[in-house]
């Protein structure tokens, strides 16, 4: 339903924003569905579609022909040409992208790293990508913001990283170097907490508001939820960290870690070990796993029967209806789906265990970027008019 506001310019910036929400979720939706879906009348809605299309934020385009009962109306679709950059520093790679409202990721570098990096060197070389997109593909985009997503906790209040222990960083404002050097606002969150709400808002979640996400990187294991449609951060802004939890063996000589977490038993690192892979992107890793030999199958099942007692208890306590996994825990998963999410029901009471979906994320390596450009743009969905 529209917000409300406290006069007449008020309400219509509330209305602005909704409208532009909607358009910017559904990336394309008809005046009509509009209509239904505010609650405002017919021409309400086409002064706001025309003034949003006047701030170059969306277009309309012509109903599609082939649909000819009733009254054709016009379809509105989020512009292509504003952008958000969004960025994810790990532990061996610096991910950039160009998203366009609607959540489309437009371009994308991810450069390699043999070291750790520290803010300032992640601010330059964001800066040095972005004026090279800002003379070509990006030419005459309206670029808005950034957004970084980044593996440690992040202080909700202010964006703080508090702390990034694989990135040795602590009580870190990553967003003012990024400001500095790129000269765009720049807002900074969790990277498993921005993934589960992309998922949620154009992804594998799209139709359910209990879900339960959980992300694999080179960083570890971390995670989000969405409860009634809202996301759950905590006290602080801390909430989802599942790798940190103390691992669910249910098997017997299962731990490789005396007194490790979760995320020192399900491991990447220790996937591609057993493939045989110095390094490499989720995709490098899955089709690696596919093509292994059996010897690799006892370290896979292991982390297997972890991860699935793990979901079993996240699922028990929150009943979503709705389990995403993404990065390496969907790989894990995906080599033997039905079987796993079998298994996550045996570790589970018979009742929410009933209606419980589990799927792999389905932005793929996109989820991180678009989560961390859903940071600039919820602003601008917030107040359309504001610049």
């Amino acid at each position: 339903m529209p917000m409300r506001g406290s006069n007449v310019e008020g309400v219509r910036r509330a209305n602005l924003g909704t409208v532009l929400r909607l358009v910017h979720h559904a990336g394309a939706i008809s005046r009509a569905a509009l209509t239904q879906q505010t609650g405002l009348n017919r021409s309400t809605i086409a002064d706001l579609v025309v003034t949003l299309a006047g701030s170059d934020l969306v277009s309309e385009r012509e109903p599609d022909p082939t649909r000819r009962v009733g009254r054709p109306s016009p379809v509105v679709v989020p512009s292509a040409d504003v952008v958000a950059i969004a960025v994810n520093p790990e532990v061996d790679a610096l991910e950039v992208g160009a998203v366009s409202l609607g959540g489309s990721v437009r371009l994308r570098v991810r450069e390699e790293v043999g070291h750790l990096l520290t803010p300032d060197e992640t601010a330059s070389r964001v800066a040095a990508i972005l004026d090279g997109w800002r003379a070509g593909p990006l030419r005459g985009a309206r670029t808005i913001g950034v957004g970084a997503a980044v593996p440690g906790l992040v202080r909700a209040s202010d964006g703080i990283v508090r702390n990034a222990p694989h990135l040795a960083w602590r009580d870190v404002d990553l967003a003012r170097p990024i400001a500095e050097a790129t000269g765009l606002d720049a807002a900074v969150g969790n990277d498993a907490s921005l993934g589960a709400v992309a998922e949620w808002l154009f992804g594998a979640a799209r139709d359910h508001h209990d879900v339960v996400y959980l992300n694999g990187g080179a960083s570890g294991i971390g995670g989000g939820v969405i409860l009634r449609g809202a996301g759950v951060g905590g006290a602080g802004g801390y909430a989802g960290e599942w790798g940190q939890n103390q691992p669910s063996l249910s098997v017997d000589g299962d731990r490789r870690a005396p007194g490790g977490v979760l995320e020192d038993e399900v491991n990447r690192s220790r996937l591609l070990a057993a493939v045989g892979l110095p390094g490499g992107d989720d995709e490098a890793l899955a089709s690696a796993l596919a093509a292994a030999h059996d010897d690799v199958a006892e370290e896979v099942e292991r982390q297997r029967r972890i991860l699935q007692a793990t979901l079993a208890n996240a699922a028990n306590v929150l009943n979503p209806s709705m389990i995403v996994l993404g990065g390496f825990l969907a790989t894990l998963r995906g080599t033997a789906a039905e079987d796993f999410d079998a298994g996550v029901r045996a570790h589970m009471l018979e009742a929410p265990a009933e209606n419980l979906e589990i799927r792999a994320a389905a932005l793929g390596r996109d989820r991180l970027l678009i989560g961390a450009a859903e940071r600039v743009f919820e602003r601008v969905v917030a107040d359309p008019l504001a610049g």
